[in-house]
């Protein structure tokens, strides 16, 4: 199939576009973000790229900017679905594929719905190029750009929230059989020490209290002056930020010298998200994850002697080719040993082009969505138990959202918190909240005092 879309009449489609282009003094353009955190920053500086020449709305758009992604089947799902969705509202919108997504579509790894344009990654730091080229009738692929220097890349933070996401790494030097992250985003690339601290400062200088440091692999970070605790350390030297959190980090970047910076200060959020993906020896050697289930335990073992009150996260990956119910028990067994507070089960989809998608035997669909429901319901009470324990305790919570007297917002540790309080609290604000019960969708309490928490 052809992956873009052509008209009937291809060259008075492009006259049409030319005209509507030089009658429009800004176009509408609408950006939709599929999957990992390194795509919403990506997307935040594509907005912040096209603020100035284009008006950027939610719907009825001349453009629509897909930023998708290809680590599962139901990722690509549900762009396909906006694609059809967008067809059916604005069928004379142009829709503009880029992210990971169309690096696979364009490289043939992956079928996609008829489209008017793809522009892969290394487009994404130059999307006002594109859309005007688009605008004036371009269609079809776009062959790929040298990637820019990860300095270049500069976001402004998403409207409305009280955290930002700041990229500081991209790519990854590893070969887990079931990814396509080497071949889609390259060798691991840093963001330089200055310009990492620079756009963090702007970020909390315009109202973001807290910065979540995220990559494809953040354990890769690497410059000149140091590794990810050297950046960490950099970062906690800014005044008035808040909060500095870590998106997800492997077991390789569980260091020593980080756990120093965290046990120093205690704007470092104790969240780690470290991936698992499984619980089973045997078949991590398949995916060919770069770790074992003794070096995880051992991780957290590490993290846990140094920060009692660390909250954990994980991706677990189920129905991988070769699992069985002794390999399945065994990630089950890691669930409730290790009592994650938040927790990614995927089902495993094959991706076109890696070697996992080879691998025998194949567990049956019907098998790996019975061992997702049975994953949920072992996580459910350990969540549980991990909210109780947080009962008569008091959080500092960061606010995000107010309605009819009752604020929400997360702890250090990532949990979700909702809370009354007499005064008035502004969103960003952190407070101190005394925990007074717990539910299945997270904590509540009263705030502690009326005042904003050192």
């Amino acid at each position: 199939m052809d992956i873009c879309r052509r008209s009937a009449d291809e060259e008075t489609l492009r006259h049409t576009s030319q005209g509507r282009s030089a009658r429009m003094a800004r176009p509408r353009v609408s950006l939709l973000t599929f999957g990992c955190r390194v795509n919403q920053y990506e997307t935040d500086m594509m907005r912040a790229l096209l603020a100035n020449d284009c008006v950027l709305v939610d719907d009825r758009a001349d453009i629509y900017v897909l930023n998708g992604c290809s680590v599962t089947g139901l990722a690509e799902k549900k762009a396909r679905q906006a694609v059809h969705r967008i067809r059916v509202a604005s069928p004379r919108a142009v829709v503009l594929l880029t992210g990971c997504l169309a690096d696979a579509v364009a490289r043939g790894m992956t079928p996609f719905e008829p489209v008017d344009a793809v522009a892969g990654n290394t487009w994404k730091t130059r999307l006002p190029e594109v859309v005007a080229r688009v605008l004036a009738g371009e269609r079809g692929l776009f062959p790929p750009a040298l990637p820019r220097p990860l300095d270049e890349e500069t976001s402004s933070g998403p409207s409305g929230r009280a955290r930002a996401y700041l990229k500081v790494e991209d790519g990854c030097s590893g070969v887990c059989t079931y990814c396509h992250a080497v071949q889609l985003r390259g060798e691991p690339r840093s963001k330089s020490l200055r310009a990492a601290v620079t756009e963090a400062e702007r970020l909390v200088g315009t109202g973001f209290p807290e910065i979540v440091l995220t990559g494809v692999n953040l354990a890769e970070y690497s410059t000149p002056e140091g590794g990810l605790p050297t950046l960490v350390r950099s970062l906690l030297r800014i005044q008035d930020l808040v909060r500095l959190r870590l998106a997800s980090l492997n077991v390789a970047g569980v260091t020593d010298g980080l756990l120093d910076a965290f046990a120093d200060d205690a704007r470092l959020c104790p969240h780690f998200h470290i991936p698992l993906q499984a619980g089973s020896d045997r078949i991590l050697r398949a995916m060919r994850r770069p770790t074992t289930v003794a070096a995880y335990r051992a991780a957290v073992a590490q993290i846990r002697r140094r920060l009692p009150d660390a909250t954990f996260g994980s991706d677990l990956i189920v129905g991988f080719p070769g699992e069985d119910e002794a390999a399945f028990a065994a990630t089950c067994q890691m669930v409730e040993e290790v009592g994650f507070s938040n927790l990614h089960a995927f089902r495993f989809s094959p991706r076109p082009g890696t070697e996992a998608a080879t691998l025998r035997p194949v567990v049956p669909e019907s098998v790996k969505r019975d061992r997702a429901d049975r994953l949920a319901a072992v996580w459910r009470p350990v969540r549980r138990r991990l909210l109780d324990a947080r009962l008569g305790k008091v959080e500092d919570v960061l606010t995000e959202a107010e309605h009819e007297g009752r604020f929400q917002g997360h702890s250090a540790g990532y949990l979700k918190v909702t809370f009354v309080s007499d005064a008035q609290v502004p969103d960003a604000t952190l407070c101190r909240v005394r925990i007074t019960g717990a539910s299945d969708d997270g904590l509540e309490g009263v705030h502690d005092d009326q005042h904003r928490a050192d």
